[in-house]
């Protein structure tokens, strides 16, 4: 087992609105220091994804998000490729098995495969890691 955890997006993008920071987010954001962390390769896109729709409802400057995408680039965070099939097969059963986006699936089937705890807010994905004994980090 790998030193590490695997962060989704729910986490991370509370790092950058102050009125979504909370004790959790802070804590998962803290053990960075210590932790190296794992992400799907869906990551990214939806991490833009947030920061664009944020900029369009003026939420965020477009400067805004480009710092914090700088800040997220000087973290220990690990984007894992996965292929084009696996996507379509193990992540998609996994979403339909415990009724998850096939994005949320893409994290639970990342902490699986290593073997790590995950790091989310979302409710759907920790009742689904909790099925299927996938430990949900806390320190």
């Amino acid at each position: 087992m790998e030193a590490g955890l695997v962060i989704d997006a729910s986490v991370a993008m509370s790092w950058c609105f102050l009125d979504e920071s909370n004790a959790y987010s802070d804590i998962v954001l803290d053990a960075l220091a210590e932790y190296e962390a794992y992400v799907p390769s869906i990551w990214p896109l939806e991490i833009g994804n947030v920061l664009l729709v944020a900029e369009r409802r003026k939420r965020l400057s477009e400067a805004d998000s480009t710092r914090f995408l700088a800040l997220l680039k000087e973290l220990p965070i690990h984007v894992e490729q996965e292929p084009p099939a696996r996507m379509t097969t193990e992540i998609l059963y996994l979403a339909r098995e415990y009724n998850l986006s096939s994005y949320d699936a893409s994290y639970l089937d990342l902490a699986m495969r290593k073997e790590l705890p995950i790091a989310t807010q979302d409710s759907a994905l920790l009742i689904a890691a909790r099925k299927v004994k996938v430990s949900v980090f806390s320190k």
